[in-house]
């Protein structure tokens, strides 16, 4: 009984893959530049550089902003939708001890700088007795061992001298190492965008690491997407394109292509490519849905794409 209506069966999938191929190319004229009704006729030809493809809409900078130091959140100042610039302060940690361990820090410095300041001028005075000395000396006045006391005196100093400097620059390192541990309690947008998500509420306590905010740029917009192996060297860099969304059926927007990848994945026989938007992106925003259209004829590549999976299916059926 299943081999005498397999026959019927086949003939009703031909027909509802004719169907669907239509009902496809009408559906695509929504979202693609018209073509003529002689168009949607005529098979596609084997030199066809047409293509429609698909992918979200992209942005180069768009990162989740994480905690550098362990803290507690003590006070929020961006919330998702807000506007930001690059640097702009998001979120403070609670800075009280690293605060305190920095005023320390800089008075130890002052304390340093003051010591080596006192040595310094020590030093001076000893030199001029040295001075004195050699020419007390030169007039056979006091004796050799009283000379080399007194530049001994003068090396002594001048080592104590080194010493405390370098002491000061030590403790220069510790308070700008304090500093940059003040400036990671201060969590800051890392370019100008939106904030798109905040992970974190104020009094909670975050780890290194932690997600806090997930900052996004709103421009320039990109949809990288990928073509079948046949397309290369068909579409190239610098070539234009035509961008729709279905979330914005009437608008239409201009882009090219920027980047094509010189190699072909091998386990999808496809290589990928992204492309720009070059004018105003409207009310366009990341992460939409978009269709790259190029070429004359877009509406028979698709339908053609779509009749061949339609096909598979019957196959397996």
């Amino acid at each position: 009984m299943i081999s005498r209506c397999s026959p019927a069966l086949l003939m009703v999938g031909m027909c509802l893959l004719l169907t669907a191929c239509g009902e496809t190319a009408s559906h695509e004229l929504v979202a693609a530049p018209r073509a003529s009704a002689k168009a949607k006729d005529t098979a596609p030809s084997a030199d066809d550089d047409s293509v429609v493809a698909s992918g979200p809409l992209v942005v180069e900078h768009q990162v989740d902003v994480a905690a550098q130091r362990d803290g507690i959140v003590s006070k929020i100042l961006a919330e998702p939708g807000s506007r930001v610039k690059g640097g702009q302060v998001l979120a403070l940690l609670d800075d009280r001890q690293i605060s305190a361990d920095l005023e320390a820090a800089r008075a130890k410095t002052r304390s340093v700088d003051a010591d080596l300041k006192n040595w310094q001028a020590e030093t001076r005075v000893l030199e001029t007795d040295l001075e004195r000395a050699q020419k007390l000396w030169d007039g056979q006045i006091i004796s050799k061992e009283q000379l080399d006391h007194a530049r001994f005196k003068v090396e002594a100093d001048r080592w104590d001298v080194e010493r405390v400097q370098q002491l000061l620059v030590n403790s220069k390192h510790v308070e700008h190492s304090l500093e940059l541990e003040l400036e990671k309690t201060r969590i800051t947008a890392p370019f100008g965008g939106v904030v798109a998500r905040r992970y974190v509420r104020a009094g909670q306590e975050v780890a290194r690491g932690d997600r806090l905010f997930w900052v996004t740029a709103e421009a320039p917009l990109r949809v990288r997407f990928t073509l079948p192996e046949t397309f290369m060297g068909r579409v190239k860099r610098g070539a234009q394109l035509t961008l729709t969304t279905p979330d914005l059926p009437e608008e239409r927007h201009a882009a090219r292509v920027i980047e094509v990848s010189p190699v072909v994945d091998p386990s999808s026989a496809t290589i990928e490519v992204l492309a720009e938007l070059t004018g105003k992106p409207g009310q366009l925003r990341p992460g939409m849905p978009a269709a790259a259209v190029a070429g004359s004829a877009p509406v028979q590549l698709h339908c053609r794409a779509r009749a061949l999976r339609d096909k598979a299916r019957l196959r397996r059926l």
